[in-house]
């Protein structure tokens, strides 16, 4: 199954009924026009609505975080919907990257850490799966905090094929988190990471602080 083709071989439901459903663009993400109707929670059924389905298969997020240095690893990109929004389009986030068929949300959180932010994770853990806007996408995002030596971090990363241009910085913990607390992280990943992270740097400073990244 390709990362489009979920919502369209979804198993039908009881209590939502397709009344109309039809792709309008298939590029890079799929777009689908449908008119459907659902239950309500008082009893029988809404009247037919039309909605916009966007699908563009899940996406993983990682935080890098040193517990030596105390420090994480965020990374620096154009983003066209930040600039549409007229807002400044080079956004500071996590690394994150989309699941390719075959791929476990783990194999992406490594590999995208390798080619974002020149960081190689030790061990993971699972922060949380959200849907990142379910009113109109399918995309869930998978989030992680990993393990890393950050000790020579940072630089220039990205694939010219996919158009990327991407700076990786490392921040420590203290600046990082004053930032978040001002405003000035515009990026729900890091929003999620660094709250995880404020919960359970203590015992990760503890258990891994002797450079025991992959422990």
């Amino acid at each position: 199954m390709s990362r489009h083709d979920r919502a369209t071989q979804a198993p039908p439901r009881d209590d939502v009924e397709i009344i109309e459903c039809g792709v309008v663009y298939d590029g890079y993400v799929r777009v689908q026009k449908l008119a459907l109707r659902h239950a309500l929670h008082a009893g029988g059924w809404c009247r037919v609505i039309a909605r916009e389905l966007v699908e563009r298969g899940d996406a993983v997020a990682v935080l890098p975080y040193d517990p030596v240095l105390d420090a994480v690893a965020l990374v620096r990109q154009f983003r066209i919907g930040a600039w549409g929004n007229g807002c400044d389009p080079w956004l500071v986030e996590a690394v994150a990257g989309i699941v390719e068929p075959g791929e476990s949300p783990e194999d992406v959180a490594r590999r995208e850490a390798v080619e974002e932010a020149g960081c190689t994770l030790g061990r993971l853990f699972r922060v949380c799966a959200y849907y990142a806007s379910p009113g109109v996408l399918t995309e869930t995002i998978a989030v992680y905090v990993g393990v890393a030596d950050l000790s020579s971090a940072g630089g220039n990363y990205g694939l010219d094929h996919e158009g990327e241009d991407i700076e990786a910085f490392v921040l420590p913990w203290n600046e990082a988190w004053a930032q978040m607390q001002e405003g000035k992280f515009h990026d729900h990943k890091i929003a999620v990471t660094l709250q995880w992270l404020a919960l359970n740097r203590d015992w990760l400073r503890r258990d891994h602080g002797s450079r025991g990244y992959n422990r």
